[in-house]
């Protein structure tokens, strides 16, 4: 993308930060999971190893200890000789998953590793995991959803942790105002919201490349998140 390494202090990622708890299960909630787990992946963007977790991979709900969501193309299946297939499934087939989980008598928690609703791919919009928990919590006030990224605080202290700063001195960048704006708010950080990106129909005005006002003030407030800076995209 015509970045250098010596722009970086380091990277965090959602998926990281979800295989480091399931690897370490630093408290009690990540200890009771169980290791049974229900794993929606991706096809086309690229299947998900889970290797080094000790996770057996389960089809039905009630088999399930948890669920672990890191796509939406996809799910993961054991095959014969204890390997592991990918399995193409439609959104629709997902949500219908999810139904069957959310109507059992427990049903089991999601960690979802990458919260994002939607991303751009081109001038499409690619549904992601946040749009499986959206659903699931809500099917059902007994499904625990558990977000290891943003808008959760999870990835503003990891980051704020390898930055060794003072959240004042942190501007945080992003194109949703549900996840990177409001996240950011809420940890105490200033924001950059680049209008261009996922929200670009519904804060941009036609093909000038400048942005509504107005409609972003809407915007702010369905959302319940005002970003500090506002730039119609981002320029190196």
């Amino acid at each position: 993308m015509g970045f250098t390494s010596s722009h970086f202090t380091g990277a965090v990622t959602s998926g990281e930060l979800a295989h480091r708890e399931l690897q370490s299960r630093p408290d009690q909630w990540w200890a009771g999971l169980g290791h049974r787990c229900i794993h929606t992946t991706w096809s086309s963007r690229g299947s998900i190893s889970l290797e080094g977790l000790g996770l057996q991979i389960v089809r039905e709900p009630q088999e399930a200890s948890f669920i672990l969501a890191h796509g939406t193309e996809a799910l993961s299946v054991p095959s014969d000789g204890g390997r592991i297939e990918v399995i193409e499934q439609s959104l629709e087939q997902l949500f219908d998953l999810l139904e069957r989980c959310a109507a059992l008598l427990e049903p089991p928690p999601m960690v979802v590793a990458n919260p994002d609703m939607v991303t751009t791919s081109g001038a499409e919009l690619i549904p992601m995991p946040g749009t499986l928990a959206k659903k699931y919590a809500d099917l059902n006030p007994k499904c625990q959803v558990r977000l290891c990224g943003k808008p959760d605080p999870i990835i503003y202290n990891a980051c704020k942790d390898a930055l060794g700063l003072h959240p004042s001195e942190v501007l945080a960048v992003g194109d949703s105002l549900e996840h990177d704006i409001a996240g950011a708010a809420a940890a105490g950080i200033d924001s950059l919201f680049i209008a261009g990106g996922i929200h670009q129909k519904e804060v941009c005005k036609g093909n000038t490349g400048s942005v509504d006002m107005d409609a972003l003030e809407a915007l702010s407030r369905q959302h319940q998140a005002v970003p500090t800076y506002v730039v119609p995209e981002l320029r190196w």
